[in-house]
């Protein structure tokens, strides 16, 4: 079942997110400060193309860094992706095939705004400390 999710979603909307992460990960490996948003950006990016089975939990070791960068993030490029999220959670939710789909668009908004400080690990795999985002 996580297959054709993860194929539907793909056709439907995971490929329009996944080049907005994209674009949001170059933009950020312009400058040598930004590259850790670049590559929080890229991450997020592969887990938006194939999201079901998969899991956003915290990371043990984040620490202030990471807060202050989530700052950065959500003023720079977060809010925007969220309202991608946003939409197409909306729009997915149209028809009652879509509702999962909607669903797990909603479920990335959080990281789309606060992306530092999280993992995203395979939902069969235990983890320790495991926290859901």
């Amino acid at each position: 079942m996580k297959t054709l999710l993860n194929i539907i979603w793909l056709v439907l909307s995971g490929f329009w997110l996944a080049i907005g992460y994209a674009f949001a990960g170059i933009i950020c490996c312009i400058l040598i400060v930004t590259i850790p948003f670049g590559i929080a950006s890229f991450r997020m990016a592969n887990y938006v193309l194939w999201p079901f089975g998969r899991v956003v939990v915290d990371h043990p070791q984040a620490g202030a860094w990471s807060t202050l960068g989530n700052i950065v993030w959500l003023i720079v490029a977060g809010w925007w992706l969220a309202l991608g999220h946003l939409a197409t959670g909306i729009a997915m939710c149209v028809t009652i095939i879509g509702i999962p789909l909607g669903i797990a668009s909603f479920k990335m908004i959080p990281i789309s705004l606060l992306p530092l400080g999280k993992q995203i690990v395979p939902s069969n795999q235990p983890y320790p400390g495991y926290q859901h985002a």
